[in-house]
């Protein structure tokens, strides 16, 4: 698998390319060479070309993977700046963090910032079970992070430890 790195690289070196094979086409139009169309179409396919690569290189992004994190499943989202997601009762706090940090990284898109707002915030619930019959949703934490910065180490955890206590034990 290509890393972004690479792809830039190639789209410079296709594009290098593609401007050579203007330069010729057009010097087959001013000599009148007999080859002038057909590198007219060789033009046109690196121009295709190296603008595919161009565009590969920017849609590729590896999400980080952080230790600790559990699985968590997106329940509500606006597609701005908030998003709802849940996690498992038997999580730890350590885990909750992780799993915090995880959903910031996961759920991070410069088009959210195109929402008008300037933060991303999500909250994390879990679903307890006091007693049978009845289901109570506890928030038990949220992370606010920036959507104009990519990796945001400004990004700031609020941990609810009163709700993380009524979690059954493992």
């Amino acid at each position: 698998m290509f890393e972004t790195q690479q792809l830039i690289t190639s789209a410079q070196w296709s594009g290098v390319a593609t401007i050579v094979c203007l330069v010729l086409a057009i010097l087959a139009f001013v000599f009148k060479w007999g080859i002038r169309f057909r590198l007219v179409g060789i033009t046109g396919f690196m121009g295709v070309l190296t603008g595919g690569i161009f565009a590969l290189s920017l849609g590729l992004y590896t999400r980080p993977s952080i230790p600790g994190a559990v699985h968590y499943s997106r329940i509500f989202d606006t597609s701005a700046d908030r998003v709802v997601i849940a996690v498992a009762p038997t999580v730890t706090e350590s885990q909750l963090e992780a799993t915090l940090r995880q959903a910031a990284a996961d759920l991070y898109s410069p088009g959210r910032l195109s929402q008008g707002a300037s933060n991303l915030t999500v909250r994390v619930r879990t679903i307890v079970h006091p007693e049978p019959g009845l289901s109570q949703p506890l928030y038990l934490g949220e992370i606010q992070r920036s959507l104009s910065v990519r990796n945001d180490e400004q990004a700031t955890i609020k941990i609810d430890r009163e709700n993380l206590a009524k979690l059954p034990k493992a």
